[in-house]
């Protein structure tokens, strides 16, 4: 038990080192741009990190099968660390950027891991409330952050907040250290090549996300390679990336719901602060609060996710989820000029338990549906296949929302899309397979 508590408290903290970096960068770059210089480079200081800790993700899943969680865990921190101090010695916008890069492979591990240790530590029923402990990290972030963000400026320098991960990360390293894996790895030579496949593939796709030019050659370059690394995959003893993995039906289904659900209702999120502050002109303040509103329905969702799945399986409640999305997400339509704080909150605490309740069980669900040395893989997929679909729907998202100067115009045009996107994953959430009910009612007695 003690173990157990130990390593708990150590991927918390790890969850919130990773949540914090991402949602305190949102209130100081406007003031690190200004110091640096090189506005054109903005975008890809949030560019660079999401993409490498995208792509890196499902390697560090794998990595940790063979060689072990707490050995590949305590390496992302140490990388996440190393970078965040590389990032506050940052002199120029472009140092920022390669920095943020690096500060992003550690990043890349420090979500999936957490996950998968859960996994390893907690039966199933108690998943969804770990689960939703680390959503409430995200919330937490949402608060704490524009907070510390002007504490920092203010008081001492934009750079602390990078060198506050420092603290934070050596006591989750700490905390790390006594934990004691059940998890057996199974050892074998690192498919270097594959892995450089995979990286420059999903790396040159991604940039399409990002670039306002070369998109095309960026597309080729990244479907090329990912042909590439499926030819080389297919002949490996030991893949990065084990391709056989989506021959399970389960994982492969739950990878195409969570993409289509993440590249539509997902990021909606992301353009309500935008919509408060411009058009109904609220305090930049209640512009960030209102989506404690995704965080309050998300833990709501996600605290009886294992038990959900231990009765009733993954199909039904996955298509009570994507109803709970349309539903949220349809309510946005009656945004305008004048839309009260607690309406938003409202229809994103709807639209958040969906998430909640659907991400806790595709997770809950991938790491059932396989064996123990492939658990680490099939946890990171879903987290990547999370963070394509969200790149994917902010791009198109962000396109239909800048295209003319009056968001009040564009922003139910953005809303359209959601709803097209989030009837299509209802309908794939109807054709998810699974294994018998009567596995889950075993899996129950077991417990």
């Amino acid at each position: 038990m003690k173990n157990r508590l130990s390593v708990l408290i150590c991927i918390v903290v790890g969850m919130l080192i990773a949540s914090l970096d991402s949602t305190i960068m949102n209130t100081t770059m406007p003031i690190i741009t200004k110091e640096l210089g090189g506005y054109s480079l903005y975008a890809w200081s949030f560019a660079s990190y999401m993409i490498i800790s995208t792509v890196t993700a499902p390697i560090y899943g794998r990595l940790s099968d063979m060689f072990g969680r707490k050995k590949i865990f305590g390496l992302s921190i140490i990388l996440f660390i190393i970078g965040s101090i590389l990032c506050g010695t940052s002199q120029s916008m472009i140092q920022l950027v390669i920095y943020r890069a690096l500060q992003g492979i550690g990043a890349g591990g420090i979500i999936p891991l957490a996950v998968i240790i859960a996994g390893d530590l907690f039966p199933v029923e108690q998943r969804g409330k770990i689960q939703a402990l680390f959503t409430g990290m995200w919330g937490l972030s949402a608060v704490l952050a524009p907070a510390l963000g002007s504490i920092f400026v203010i008081y001492l320098s934009w750079r602390w907040i990078f060198y506050v991960n420092i603290p934070l990360g050596i006591i989750a390293i700490l905390f790390l250290l006594p934990y004691h894996e059940t998890y057996v790895p199974k050892k074998s030579k690192i498919d270097f090549i594959g892995a450089l496949l995979f990286s420059i593939g999903i790396i040159a796709l991604l940039l399409t996300t990002v670039l306002k030019s070369n998109l095309l050659l960026s597309g080729v370059i990244g479907v090329l390679f990912l042909v590439l690394f499926f030819i080389y995959e297919r002949k490996q003893a030991s893949p990065i990336i084990p391709l056989g993995i989506f021959k399970n039906h389960e994982v492969r289904d739950l990878n195409i719901n969570i993409l289509f659900v993440c590249a539509g209702t997902f990021g909606i999120s992301n353009f309500i602060p935008l919509f408060m502050k411009n058009v109904i002109h609220t305090s930049t303040f209640a512009s960030g609060a209102v989506l404690l509103g995704t965080s309050v329905g998300w833990m709501i969702g996600a605290v009886p996710a294992g038990k959900t799945y231990l009765k009733y399986g993954l199909r039904k409640p996955l298509v009570l989820c994507a109803f709970m999305e349309l539903i949220g997400t349809g309510l946005l339509f009656l945004l305008g000029n004048h839309t009260n704080f607690w309406f938003i909150f409202i229809t994103l605490a709807i639209s958040g338990y969906g998430f909640g309740l659907g991400i806790a069980l595709s997770t809950i669900g991938a790491q059932e549906a396989v064996e123990g040395h492939q658990k680490g893989i099939a946890t990171s997929l879903i987290n990547f296949s999370r963070n394509v679909g969200t790149s994917i729907g902010i791009t198109i998202m962000g396109t239909i929302a800048t295209k003319s100067n009056n968001l009040l115009v564009n922003f139910p045009q953005v809303v359209w899309y959601v709803v097209i996107v989030g009837i299509f994953a209802l309908v794939m959430s109807l054709f998810v397979k699974e294994k018998n009910l009567n596995h889950y009612q075993q899996k129950t007695a077991q417990g």
